[in-house]
């Protein structure tokens, strides 16, 4: 139960930042989900073996490179999805930072594992 609610908040989020930032466009909430859909199995199946091959990156750039990681995965995940599109590496890049922050932040408050 708790995954399907961090999927609907990862679609959520998603499709609320496309209202905001101007170079990502995706045309529905239908396609928010099959992104967020998406974005976990390339977060699965496909970033293990990014951070593998970038690791030298990372650590010359003390972790810096995991963006770029992050902004890959998403041009990733857009190229697989008709109803969506990415304007370009930076658009891709601000987009991963905000969908990250917004989407833990809002996890953390929504969906903590405290038992109180």
């Amino acid at each position: 139960m708790k995954t399907i609610l961090k999927l609907l908040v990862t679609a959520g989020v998603a499709f609320g930042l496309t209202k905001i930032l101007t170079g990502v466009h995706i045309d529905n909430f239908m396609t928010a989900i099959v992104f967020a859909l998406v974005l976990g199995l390339l977060n699965f199946f496909v970033k293990p073996v990014l951070k593998i091959i970038g690791l030298p990156f990372t650590i010359i750039t003390l972790g810096l490179f995991t963006f770029v990681i992050n902004a890959a995965i998403i041009l990733i995940a857009a190229h697989f999805i008709d109803e969506m599109s990415v304007d370009g590496f930076f658009w891709a890049l601000i987009f991963s930072i905000a969908l990250s922050l917004i989407s833990s932040l809002i996890n953390g408050i929504f969906l903590s594992d405290d038992k109180d």
